[in-house]
């Protein structure tokens, strides 16, 4: 029997191998600790797990402030691609770096679906 984590890096792999624009993913809690990852090796769990952290305080900080209700995703685009953040439930985050030619909009409707798998392990 798979441990949690193990179906949480099951369902970041199924995530990169259906949206092929998605070259990492992973799961982090709200204070900032790597909970699962599919993550390339030359890319630091620990900095991804700490900026997707601050990402998401300053997101949930802006829309509250701002009054645009509840954070569902925060999204930076450089010129060599993106780093989105999709909530899973209100303990955890999905990060993803894509492509700079990915199409965006299949990726939100990919992550939202794994975001709501992931949130029975979080």
């Amino acid at each position: 029997m798979a441990t949690r984590t193990e179906e949480m890096v099951r369902h970041l792999k199924a995530l990169q191998m259906n949206t092929p624009d998605i070259e990492a993913s992973a799961v982090v809690s709200v204070d900032g600790l790597i909970m699962a990852s599919n993550l390339p090796n030359d890319v630091e769990e620990d900095r991804v797990s700490a900026m997707s952290a601050a990402m998401l305080s300053l997101g949930e900080r802006i829309a509250g402030e701002l009054r645009r209700g509840a954070l569902n995703l925060v999204f930076v685009q450089g010129e060599e691609g993106y780093v989105i953040l999709i909530s899973i439930g209100e303990d955890a985050v999905l990060t993803a770096l894509a492509q700079s030619r990915a199409k965006l909009g299949l990726i939100f409707l990919d992550m939202k679906r794994t975001a709501n798998e992931l949130a029975h392990f979080v």
